[in-house]
């Protein structure tokens, strides 16, 4: 609405350049402004009627009983003649409107043009006519008064055949029962009601949206008469809504896995039914393994793996491909067409369609001609400059087919989910090269010793973390003893699978030494350190995670005297199972964890008897998605305490019984059954410290190697005890003791005393008349070495038997 301002005196034009006909006039109605407007209509210029009585430009009437019909009125309005400045009148119709202003009180004057006033009836009415949407009047009785064009040509009556009718007379739709309830409502209430429906015309077949205002129409007395109604096709509107629901859902619910095959079910899923009757995903084959996407393809046959599939018909008949299976595209088929271009396509499956594809692919045409698929839309999924494959979405039952808009829409989920594959093949990529390392790096096949029966499990954990730092490892040593180790390394990935490989191969350098469980695992701490160190000064590196720390449990088992030393750094603690069929926990004093460093490890002996059952695990066993440790300890020994058939079956029953899921960490098992040497594999002599009895223990060696039945390792062995025996009498203490150990392949010759003087290898030179003894001990024994006790040590040779 346009505001005037009034004015204080007569000479200021209060209107000057308003284009309506306009004027103001003073209480006594004297003209103070005058608009350009005005002038057109009369042809006075403002000069000529400021001052002037408004009475003044009237044809006819008591001039001065024409103002006075405005006193004590605010508004007024009714038809006069105005006169002409050359003379002629000018019929229309005056409004006035009385305005108090901040000097006093004027009147506003409007005038109208009689042909204005006369068209406005008829405006009225075309508006009403030709109103977009459909609009109509119904009666208190809500029986039909009046509707538009559309409404005649949506329903298909003329406003005449539809006066008096109700609604459902109209259109018997079941949907038009709701909307008369709407109507007596707004009638009821006088208050107006918007209703959002789907419904079909009698000239349609599908159902859709429309968005319907009710409006009361009232007398001047207030009193509700009818019904206003008013109804828009919001078609376009609410597909376009839909769409961005869709592509929001799109966002929120493809990508919340790593997994490739399960985000391409989630593309499929969200799209069927809302946007397709049936989607399928196709991946180039081998990127479900990780590998490189073969970058921009070129035009040609191309082969794919259908990895994701849904369909609104049950067994999916348009699809001849199920997952999981290859399928080849010609080179002028839809697919290899939409690979190559990298952009979205529509196609309308026509019969001359059907007819121009089928040439080179009749099989596919069939299926999707008998399942009535009538539209299809293939969208390329590209990332990073890769193609994947490509998403194809048909319509089958909904009888739309795809439109432009529906290509932007394809083309941003295709892209979403494209990113998502492409995160979830490269997480595949690492995580199966962590998992390849992790695997290469644990032993590949445990040794078959004659001190214990052992079997194992890996499982890497099953969360996005992927595989981390467990280990474990058996290891031979001298005496026909066996080293049990298990470990954990913190972290996950690559960066833990090469710590716990630089951690295992320590440990098998101190294994190899010999030492007592806890000295190893202080020199494995020290080992630690100055990784965790170095870890730590490339921090800034995004690729490492931080320092180096683990947890470790060591073991070593003699079967001779079926004792186990034990020592931990941080571990949980194992469980033994004895022959009375009882699985308890083993007390080992607790160490820290390796990498502190500063603090000493304890070692405890157990005698365990021969064929019982020793499990070593890694935490992520026992605390597998969030179990309570104790709780999981219990469930481990409770399986154990059951019938154990075979160690394999035992390490099955035991990931079946605790690892129900896919465990969040980690896990690696390690069950070994003891076995023991009997009094007849193990000959031992107490030698005097006198040369002398050198000759004698000779000659008892090989009366035990007769009564074993190794004559034929009576010359060599002869030769390594004449060397050990006499090194011990000469630079060692007594006491002194010789022991021959017949295992199932290598028969051992030990030789203790009280000294820690370990001898070392050298080469004698020409005129040398000692030194050469440990290099014959060296040249004709498999392998030899030194083991240190808290006192003393041990100087050991051990022979092949399966050589001889």
């Amino acid at each position: 609405m346009t505001r005037f301002r009034g004015t204080r005196g007569l000479t200021e034009n209060a209107l000057a350049g308003v284009d309506i006909p306009a004027a103001v006039a003073d209480e006594r109605g004297i003209l103070t402004g005058w608009s350009e407007g005005a002038r057109r209509l009369l042809g006075y210029d403002g000069e000529d009627v400021l001052g002037r009585a408004v009475c003044d430009l009237l044809v006819s009437g008591d001039p001065d009983e024409a103002w006075r019909v405005l006193a004590g009125r605010q508004s007024w309005s009714g038809k006069v003649g105005l006169r002409h400045r050359d003379g002629h009148q000018v019929p229309g119709e005056l409004v006035a409107n009385r305005r108090v202003q901040a000097w006093g009180v004027d009147w506003l004057l409007v005038w109208g043009a009689a042909h204005q006033v006369e068209d406005a009836d008829s405006l009225l009415e075309w508006g009403f006519e030709h109103m977009p949407g459909l609009l109509g009047v119904f009666d208190a009785d809500l029986r039909v008064v009046v509707g538009n064009a559309d409404m005649e040509h949506a329903l298909g009556l003329t406003s005449d055949q539809m006066r008096g009718l109700r609604a459902p007379e109209c259109n018997p739709a079941p949907e038009v029962e709701a909307f008369e309830r709407a109507m007596r409502e707004v009638l009821r209430s006088g208050e107006r009601q918007y209703v959002d429906t789907f419904a079909s015309l009698p000239s349609e077949r599908r159902h859709h949206p429309w968005s319907i205002v009710l409006a009361p129409l009232r007398d001047a007395a207030g009193q509700t008469r009818g019904v206003c109604f008013a109804a828009r096709d919001i078609t376009r509107e609410y597909e376009a809504r839909e769409r961005l629901l869709l592509l929001n859902e799109v966002s929120n619910r493809i990508g919340t896995s790593l997994d490739m095959t399960r985000v391409a079910q989630q593309l499929v899923d969200v799209t069927v039914p809302r946007f397709a009757d049936s989607t399928s995903v196709d991946l180039f084959v081998g990127i479900e393994a990780g590998n490189e996407p073969p970058g921009r393809v070129e035009s040609g046959p191309v082969t794919l793996r259908r990895v994701a599939l849904r369909s609104t018909l049950e067994g999916a008949p348009e699809s001849g491909v199920a997952p999981g299976d290859v399928a080849t595209y010609p080179a002028f088929s839809p697919a290899a067409e939409c690979l190559a271009a990298g952009r979205p396509v529509i196609l309308e499956l026509t019969d001359a369609a059907f007819a121009s594809w089928k040439a080179y692919d009749p099989a596919r045409v069939e299926r999707l001609r008998a399942a009535g698929v009538h539209s299809a839309l293939l969208a390329p999924m590209e990332a990073r400059g890769n193609t994947l494959g490509f998403i194809a979405f048909l319509r089958i039952r909904r009888p739309e087919p795809f439109e432009e808009e529906d290509l932007i829409l394809a083309e941003e989920i295709a892209a979403h989910a494209a990113v998502c594959i492409d995160n979830a093949r490269r997480y595949a990529r690492e995580h199966t090269t962590a998992e390849t390392l992790q695997r290469s790096l644990l032993p590949l096949g445990l040794p078959d010793h004659s001190a214990i029966e052992i079997a194992s499990r890996y499982l890497p954990a099953g969360s996005p973390a992927g595989v981390g730092g467990d280990w474990f490892d058996a290891v031979p040593l001298s005496g026909a003893r066996v080293a049990l180790v298990i470990g954990d390394v913190v972290g996950h990935g690559i960066q833990a699978s090469v710590a716990m490989a630089r951690l295992r191969t320590a440990m098998r350098t101190l294994a190899d030494i010999d030492l007592p469980p806890e000295e190893l695992l202080t020199h494995l701490d020290d080992v630690v350190i100055p990784l965790t160190a170095e870890s730590g000064g490339a921090a800034s590196d995004p690729q490492i995670t931080g320092g180096m720390a683990a947890t470790c449990l060591y073991a070593v088992y003699d079967p001779a005297s079926r004792r186990c030393t034990f020592a931990r750094a941080g571990h949980p603690l194992p469980v033994v199972k004895r022959p009375n069929g009882t699985a308890d926990v083993v007390d080992i004093p607790v160490g820290p964890p390796l990498g502190l460093g500063g603090l000493p490890f304890e070692s405890v002996e157990v005698e365990l008897p021969e064929g019982s059952l020793l499990a070593l695990y890694t935490d992520g066993l026992v605390q597998a998605r969030g179990r309570d440790p104790d709780e999981g300890l219990a469930a481990l020994r409770r399986v154990l305490s059951g019938p154990v058939q075979s160690l394999e079956a035992a390490c099955d029953a035991i990931f079946a019984d605790l690892l129900s899921e896919p465990p969040d960490d980690d896990v690696a098992l390690l069950l070994v059954r003891t076995r023991a040497l009997g009094a007849d594999q193990v000959a031992a002599w107490d030698v005097p410290s006198d040369p002398a009895v050198v000759a004698r223990m000779r000659q008892n060696a090989s009366r035990q190697l007769s009564a074993w039945g190794l004559e034929d390792a009576a010359f060599i062995t002869e030769l390594v005890v004449s060397e050990l025996v006499t090194n011990a009498i000469r630079y060692g203490e007594p006491p002194i003791q010789f022991r021959l150990i017949h295992d199932r392949r290598s028969l051992i010759c030990e030789v203790s005393d009280a000294s820690s003087t370990s001898p070392h290898l050298r080469r004698a030179r020409v005129f040398d008349e000692g030194g050469r003894g440990l290099l014959l001990v060296a040249q004709f024994a498999q392998r030899w070495g030194t083991r240190h006790a808290r006192q003393g040590k041990t100087i050991w040779a051990e022979q092949d038997l399966t050589r001889l």
